[in-house]
């Protein structure tokens, strides 16, 4: 799959988003890359910033937060299962969605218990 395709995929997947949480969303800035940090080569997605629950009168100026898509590992990961582009559609889904729930303050242990692990 080109990085093109990929980057419709998390497009798409943004799309799926009910408005009603689209519209809350704020400072936030999505992005896809092909790698994550050499630290964590498994990471498929990644939300650096404050989560909307823990900012108060305090924030203002600063810089977006970043959502981080990356396309190598969730490819890497698609193919080591013998999967199709259903299950890449499927994977940058699930992604998306972990990494937009960071931005609304959801922990890992919630999300996994959603199915969003």
């Amino acid at each position: 799959m080109t990085r093109e395709d990929f980057e419709e995929l998390v497009s798409q997947a943004l799309d799926r988003i009910p408005p009603e949480l689209t519209r809350l969303m704020d400072n936030v800035a999505v992005f896809v890359e092909e790698e994550p940090p050499p630290e964590d080569p498994e990471l498929l997605g990644l939300y650096e910033g404050t989560p909307l629950t823990d900012r108060g009168e305090w924030y203002a100026g600063v810089l977006p937060d970043r959502i981080t898509i990356y396309r190598g590992p969730t490819m890497r990961m698609v193919d080591a299962e013998g999967g199709d582009r259903e299950l890449v559609v499927r994977e940058v889904e699930v992604t998306v969605v972990h990494e937009v729930a960071h931005h609304f303050g959801m922990d890992d242990a919630r999300l996994h218990s959603l199915g969003y692990g």
